[in-house]
């Protein structure tokens, strides 16, 4: 039973991905076939983005009301059909209609299913989960693409993805029994409190973790839009390599989070964090030598993409054990909602800094935020109240 709920849990972190990238593949086919400017794919984004907020900091009432297995259904239900409303919108304001249910239901399944997962399973779990994260994300484009170069458009590519996901909520809901059999039987039918926000941020040290999970989105969302532009038209690199190592910076996420899993029990959170920040200070190093040498800054990419891979997984794991079961739910919430606004309105500032200052700056915006993750997570781990054993 413990291993064929596993298994479920590692096919809905690909479905979480799957929807993280399709806007992004089909949108300049969809923008000229509703005659909408290419900028407002941003606004689309920003709709969804607070979808995900807002559905994240009620993820504690919900999955205590639900339940984590019920919340992920509904969540991963909700996601199949605003992907389906996308494949039937006819003008662009449709599309912000339904990108409302679409964040939703990704905010709330996001909550759910990283907690659950912090709560019951090992740290090693935990990093290759969202390694399967990463497979959706990298997943879908492809189903895109092949849709668009067989002449399907760009609404068969939504329709597809969101069958998935409608076999996959078939799924969720069918082995909801899975989820509590799975709390019994490790004894842990664990009583969850009820936490505001302003509750949340007295209990010792949520603060820092916050402004820890701010600073680690804000840097890998920032670092995957800018890398090409920052390559191109600062580092004079050509095009066509500086898009194929950016892309690397993602694998580089991907197959680090792989890696990480077989090491990362043995480690614990607490060093896999401080190591994978160090890391990420030196990829950020790498990128902003002032050299003539092209190869160090493209492998810089690839070394941050390394160093973000352990982090974002082994902070939400430490979530129970550094703030208490009990708490842990809530907390994860607020995190995810932290981590959804420095992913949305942290890259689009650099884009105005890039325009109207310097685009050089992309290393020194990148090394604020590393710096900003270091500090706040050794001050967190001086502050617990509770000690901890790694």
């Amino acid at each position: 039973m413990f291993s064929f709920l596993l298994a479920i849990i590692y096919i809905a972190f690909i479905s979480l991905g799957l929807p993280d990238s399709l806007l992004g593949s089909g949108w300049p086919v969809m923008q000229a076939e509703l005659h909408t400017p290419l900028s407002y794919a941003g606004i689309l984004s920003m709709v969804i983005s607070a979808g995900t907020i807002v559905s994240s900091l009620r993820s504690d009432y919900l999955t205590r009301k639900l339940g984590a297995g019920l919340v992920t259904a509904i969540s991963v239900g909700m996601t199949a059909i605003a992907l389906f409303g996308f494949s039937i919108s006819n003008s662009f304001y449709i599309l912000c209609i339904w990108a409302i249910p679409y964040g939703l239901g990704a905010g709330a399944v996001d909550s759910a299913l990283n907690n659950y997962v912090a709560l019951h399973y090992s740290s090693r779990h935990m990093s290759w989960l969202h390694c399967f994260w990463g497979v959706g994300v990298t997943i879908s484009p492809y189903i895109m693409s092949f849709c668009l170069s067989r002449q399907y458009g760009w609404r068969t590519g939504y329709v597809s993805v969101s069958i998935l996901q409608v076999i996959l909520t078939i799924i969720l809901f069918s082995t909801l029994f899975l989820w509590k059999g799975n709390e019994k039987q490790e004894g842990e039918e664990i009583e969850v409190r009820a936490l505001s926000v302003r509750d949340a941020l007295k209990i010792k040290g949520v603060p820092f973790v916050l402004a820890a999970f701010f600073g680690y989105c804000a840097l890998e969302t920032t670092a995957g839009m800018w890398a090409t532009s920052y390559l191109v038209g600062y580092k004079g690199i050509n095009p066509v390599t500086a898009a194929k190592f950016a892309s690397l910076f993602f694998i580089g996420i991907t197959v680090g989070r792989f890696l990480n899993g077989f090491v990362a029990d043995r480690f614990g959170d607490r060093k896999l964090i401080r190591f994978g920040i160090c890391i990420m200070i030196v990829g950020v190093l790498m990128i902003g030598l002032p050299i003539k040498i092209d190869v160090i800054g493209l492998a810089g990419l690839i070394v941050l993409g390394f160093g973000c891979a352990p982090v974002y997984p082994s902070i939400i794991h430490a979530t129970p054990t550094n703030f208490g079961k009990e708490n842990s739910q809530a907390i994860v919430g607020i995190q995810m909602a932290c981590a959804y606004c420095g992913s949305t309105f942290m890259p689009p500032l650099f884009g105005l800094i890039a325009e109207h200052i310097n685009m050089g700056l992309y290393p020194v915006y990148l090394m604020i935020f590393a710096v900003l993750m270091l500090v706040m997570t050794e001050t967190l781990n001086r502050r617990v109240s509770r000690k901890i054993t790694y």
